[in-house]
């Protein structure tokens, strides 16, 4: 009796665990989108992420608040935006730095005021992450209403301020930088929209950064650097015991 129960109890272990581990893993946003419900937890388990060129995106947090009485259209929640890849300047020569993009129609009705803060991590996959560039679209609808945005990014590995960004409505680009680079940064964003007399909204916002490689001839010589040395080394060895 007791035998059988730690076999079933074993085998029930086992696949929870395999039902974890199937829903965490990589999300596939190329080139339509996922809806940033896969992303955010809760509902969906820490640990997706999507790739974009040398980028890694995760630990995704999304919180839509009225920070007035909400009016007739609500805030889209966490299904209804999407997240999407980016590139900046969109229309390339030069190559465009690679990011994500959010879409879902933020929106503020009049008289309402709306607060939408998203957070998520980048690492890059290989070299470090030296800057930032964000664009935003969108305003009021007429009116007195108004959008704003800001930015703040730090050092994921011990919280250190990295730099910061922010805007007010309209076609936004601003950026910022950061040296030396780092593997891993927090972006911290927070859309402010003020209904006013006519409504005010946010159809796009994009976020790009810029990744440092090591060029594979640096990376050469430095193999080649390290082997003299390491020739140096032994033929010193061999005259010193001479």
């Amino acid at each position: 009796m007791t035998r059988r129960f730690l076999i079933s109890s074993l085998a029930v272990g086992l696949l929870a665990l395999g039902g974890l581990n199937a829903q965490a893993g990589q999300i596939s946003i190329s080139p339509v989108g996922a809806p940033l419900s896969d992303f955010v937890t809760p509902p969906a388990p820490l640990g997706n992420y999507a790739i974009v060129g040398n980028l890694e995106f995760s630990d995704f947090t999304y919180t839509p608040q009225a920070v007035s009485p909400p009016g007739p259209a609500p805030p889209p929640t966490a299904a209804n935006v999407t997240v999407a890849p980016f590139t900046y300047p969109p229309a390339p020569p030069p190559p465009g730095e690679t990011g994500i993009s959010f879409t879902g129609g933020f929106y503020a009705a009049p008289d309402t005021i709306v607060d939408y803060k998203i957070g998520y991590t980048v690492t890059a996959l290989s070299g470090t992450i030296t800057d930032a560039y964000m664009l935003l679209a969108g305003g009021p609808f007429g009116g007195n209403g108004s959008v704003s945005a800001a930015e703040t990014i730090t050092n994921a590995a011990n919280g250190a301020f990295l730099g910061s960004m922010e805007g007010t409505f309209g076609a936004l680009v601003t950026s910022t930088n950061w040296s030396p680079g780092v593997t891993s940064i927090s972006v911290a964003k927070d859309m402010l929209l003020v209904g006013g007399s006519n409504g005010a909204t946010v159809s796009f916002v994009g976020q790009a950064f810029s990744s440092a490689i090591p060029e594979p001839a640096s990376m050469a010589l430095l193999g080649i650097g390290l082997s003299g040395l390491f020739t140096l080394r032994r033929l010193f060895k061999r005259t010193s015991v001479a």
